[in-house]
């Protein structure tokens, strides 16, 4: 589920590009020698991602400098950190440390935020067989890593983007005239191998949408009341789809959800709504480190 390492190795560049520029004209205040030791501690509970992007952050600028970081995670991607952990120590070139800081933590803030955020949707899930969907509500040039923080998390992953599954909202629906016409011709020019989902928003749109044989029904914006009569309707029907509901999840709502009868719940809230955790990179005495 992690991305390639070209995929990692080019957010990475972009990211020290924009933060370095022509060079880190702090960090030249340190003599050029100077090796140190830090500790990066968490400061709140969450969910601990992108290490893989904390990571290349060091390799690039030891790359460039001919220097040699080592980091030593105590944690994996995933794993849960609790208050005032430490997640690594570090040991390297000062000048190196002081540059690559901001941006190993600004992945690392982000990525564990995304996990985090997740997690705390799919432990209200807990004892339905509801599956946690992301959707493509992303951070631009980090979808693949928040989708790989969203299965950190818990979470699974909807479609990547336009060219790996088929969603027919409102206005694809709109252009084709109706939604049986916007099935149609879907089923007529795409690959046979991808699902056909269709977002509803009435009853009688749900109808249609079952008779033309959509695989999977978006159920939007929809009151607990008419998801209700839309689970019966489905369970009904020759050929019941998929449900997936989207729109209004709150926590209180996913607790309700979860007893109604629907398979899948997408929310672009664990991807654009995050909290960044709270890291501090801590520079130390080597004999202090715990």
């Amino acid at each position: 589920m992690r991305p390639p390492n070209s995929i990692i190795n080019m957010h990475v560049s972009l990211a020290l590009a924009e933060d370095i520029g022509a060079g880190d004209v702090t960090a030249t205040l340190i003599p050029e020698k100077k090796t140190i030791s830090a500790q990066l501690i968490c400061r709140e509970n969450a969910i601990l991602c992108g290490t893989h992007w904390f990571n290349e952050v060091f390799r690039q600028l030891d790359q460039q400098s001919h220097k040699s970081t080592h980091i030593d995670w105590h944690l994996n991607d995933g794993d849960k950190i609790a208050t005032e952990q430490c997640v690594c120590s570090i040991k390297g070139d000062a000048r190196t440390l002081l540059t690559g800081e901001r941006t190993a933590m600004n992945f690392l803030q982000t990525l564990s935020g995304t996990a985090s955020t997740t997690a705390h949707y799919v432990r209200q899930l807990q004892g339905s067989q509801i599956k946690l969907l992301d959707t493509r509500k992303t951070i631009p040039n980090l979808r693949a890593a928040q989708k790989y923080a969203v299965h950190c998390g818990g979470g699974s992953n909807h479609r990547h983007g336009l060219f790996d599954g088929i969603l027919i909202k409102e206005n694809h629906i709109m252009a084709a005239g109706s939604i049986t016409h916007a099935i149609q011709y879907a089923r007529n020019t795409s690959p046979h191998t991808l699902k056909i989902e269709v977002e509803i928003e009435t009853l009688e749109e749900l109808q249609e949408a079952l008779a033309s044989k959509a695989d999977i029904l978006l159920l939007d914006n929809m009151d607990n009341d008419t998801l209700t009569q839309a689970v019966a309707i489905n369970s009904q029907a020759h050929d019941p789809a998929k449900l997936e509901v989207s729109g209004n999840i709150t926590d209180e709502r996913l607790s309700e959800l979860a007893q109604i009868g629907i398979d899948y719940i997408s929310s672009g809230a664990i991807t654009k709504h995050l909290r960044a955790i709270d890291f501090s990179l801590r520079f130390i005495e080597p004999k202090k480190i715990r």
